[in-house]
């Protein structure tokens, strides 16, 4: 298994690379930017990309989908709930005072309970709306690993100030989609450092009050 995360744009999202090296095939997450890097380390790996997935429609995440998409064939998958947000890059960008990337519909809605992913290390797509109303996280049960978009962090949550967000929706996302996980399950988020859903469950300030 290949497993590499690094932060990509001016915001740093953390984009994820999952490879099968013996079926040669991956799969990336949250291609927000800096899409020539992905693209290239795809090809240093030797893996065909075959789905691209988006936690959610916020550029960061989604700014560099369409372009590695054109690069390679993969299609890309997002909720269907943060279509509005797509519709908004613009907007978007205009918060960051950067250019505005091309955009498009997603290819397939990634709805909730869809498996995804490659044939060896599946995923199944958890609905965790609050931070977006589409947002979503990708639960790998047999690697003990999530991928929580930017719904929870290390020691903290998913903003709920921009268009789309509540705070009393993300809350409880995390306690019933999240926080059910074991505790072992490894967070992978959409920015900073990776951690653990019994270290959250235990000291994020945060979910004290679940």
């Amino acid at each position: 298994m290949i497993l590499e995360t690094f932060p990509v744009g001016p915001l740093q999202c953390n984009c994820t690379i999952l490879g099968d090296e013996e079926a040669g095939e991956a799969i990336v997450i949250d291609p927000g930017d800096e899409v020539g890097r992905i693209h290239r380390r795809l090809a240093a790996l030797g893996l065909k990309l075959k789905q691209i997935l988006v936690t959610h429609a916020h550029i960061d995440h989604v700014g560099g989908a369409l372009k590695l998409k054109r690069l390679t064939g993969a299609p890309i998958l997002l909720n269907q709930n943060d279509l509005p947000l797509l519709k908004m890059m613009e907007m978007q960008a205009g918060w960051l005072g950067v250019e505005t990337p091309e955009t498009a519909p997603p290819d397939a809605n990634l709805a909730d309970g869809l498996v995804v992913g490659l044939e060896r290390y599946p995923a199944e797509v958890l609905y965790t709306p609050g931070h977006t109303q589409g947002s979503v996280c990708l639960h790998f049960a047999p690697l003990k690993m999530v991928i929580a978009g930017d719904t929870l962090f290390a020691g903290s949550i998913g903003r709920t100030d921009l268009p789309g967000g509540n705070s009393r929706q993300l809350l409880d996302s995390i306690q019933s989609r999240l926080l059910a996980l074991p505790e072992e399950t490894r967070v992978l988020p959409g920015h900073g450092p990776a951690t653990t859903i019994g270290e959250e469950r235990l000291s994020n300030p945060f979910l004290r009050a679940l």
